[in-house]
């Protein structure tokens, strides 16, 4: 098997943390380490064990439930040690004791502070109805921050207390300043209390630990949302302030010496949570298919249902680079249903689409409203392989490894 990189083809919610922890549970090789290579707190990947124990899992690895397997935040993950802290609990209490002792932080890693979260959700609630569907967990306020903040504070800087005060305080004055009518936050004081206690929880290591955990043994890299919510080929401007593609992962990689096969996953219906372009959505399958874990949320909104759309795949294939192999999800709610079908092309403006041609924000963003207006060219759907060039690697019939079959070993 070797390293695998495990992507969401969609827009999220396809079945990633399922995945990993098969790979990690029962794959045909043994897994030393989950890297994580994008995102923040606000990933929710779902695992749910044979014996009914449940987690979603944030920031750390899908694989955590497997006894020995470790988590490593790269420097592209937008750590909240607040919310590691109550994830870390929530294990606790499923009976994973160990998870804080399995995980290391990339010291260049951004840090998520209540500051960015109350600066997130002032923001969403000013666009009204015109909002983003944002998660309101402050992961994008942590990204724009930083492009404009060189003093942006990182996981480092939990080591050094009097530079991470400082650090915090200025996030807090830039909070303050911009949204002088926001909810209230913390002092400056209490969070630094609390961050310099991560710092001292858990190892923060250079960028160099990613070489030693290759040669320690095979490596999953865990994505988070989906390729069509990515911050430069998503449909703007609902999209993440985070790169959802492979290209994170292949930056480690190329600088660790490594290589890793590309899985993507990919359901046998479409998703969608929150606003924001989805050509194929039904509404007659949003009410029969509510997902378990994934609600109507007071900012990311309503989970939507819809067909499998093979234009948006291609175009995620396309701006990928394509992969090796796929993972298809929700197998068993195909095969109880016979009225699911599979989109072929879009009639936008009595013109047939059956590609969609990336570019930059500004097209991107005119592309949006373009799909706003698109309306689905459906056929009977069969199965993803008649959709996708690629070979199944893994078909998941419920929620659980033991779900899982393997339908042909990564190289």
């Amino acid at each position: 098997m070797g390293n695998v990189v495990v992507v969401d083809l969609g827009f999220g919610d396809a079945g990633k943390g399922t995945v990993v922890d098969w790979l990690c549970a029962r794959g045909p090789e043994p897994v030393h380490a989950v890297v994580r290579f994008n995102g923040g707190a606000q990933a929710a990947h779902n695992v749910v064990l044979p014996d009914g124990r449940h987690h979603t899992f944030a920031q750390f690895g899908s694989g955590t439930f497997t006894p020995g397997v470790r988590t490593h935040l790269s420097r592209f993950v937008l750590v909240d040690p607040l919310a590691l802290a109550a994830e870390a609990d929530h294990l606790r209490s499923l009976g994973v004791a160990d998870a804080l002792d399995r995980l290391t932080v990339d010291r260049d890693a951004l840090l998520t502070t209540p500051y960015h979260r109350a600066a997130n959700r002032a923001r969403e609630t000013a666009r009204g109805a015109a909002r983003h569907g944002s998660c309101g967990m402050g992961v994008g306020e942590t990204a724009s921050y930083a492009l404009s903040h060189a003093d942006a504070p990182r996981a480092g800087d939990c080591l050094s207390p009097a530079r991470l005060r400082g650090r915090l305080a200025a996030v807090r004055d830039w909070y303050l300043s911009e949204f002088p009518g926001g909810e209230p936050v913390p002092d400056v004081a209490d969070c630094a209390e609390a961050f310099a206690a991560f710092g001292e929880r858990v190892r923060v290591v250079g960028g160099e630990h990613l070489r030693t955990l290759l040669r320690s043994g095979n490596v999953v890299f865990e994505g988070a949302q989906g390729v069509l919510l990515d911050e430069w080929h998503g449909f703007h401007p609902y999209t993440t302030w985070s790169t959802t593609t492979f290209a994170n992962a292949e930056t480690l990689l190329s600088e660790a010496g490594g290589e890793a096969a590309r899985l993507g996953v990919v359901r046998t219906y479409a998703t969608r949570h929150g606003p924001g372009p989805f050509v194929t959505e039904d509404p007659a399958l949003t009410a029969d298919l509510p997902d378990p874990h994934n609600g109507t949320g007071p900012w990311q909104g309503v989970f939507r249902v819809g067909h499998l759309d093979a234009v948006a795949l291609r175009y995620a294939l396309e701006v990928t680079g394509g992969v090796d192999a796929l993972a298809v999800t929700h197998l068993d709610v195909a095969e109880a249903r016979d009225d699911l079908r599979v989109c072929r092309a879009y009639d936008v403006g009595g013109e047939r689409v059956t590609r969609l041609a990336p570019g930059d924000l500004d097209h991107q963003a005119a592309l949006a409203g373009r799909l706003l207006t698109a309306r689905p060219v459906y056929e009977p759907f069969t199965c993803v392989e008649d959709v996708v060039d690629a070979p199944v690697a893994l078909r998941s019939f419920g929620p659980t490894h033991a779900d899982k079959r393997p339908a042909r070993l990564l190289a």
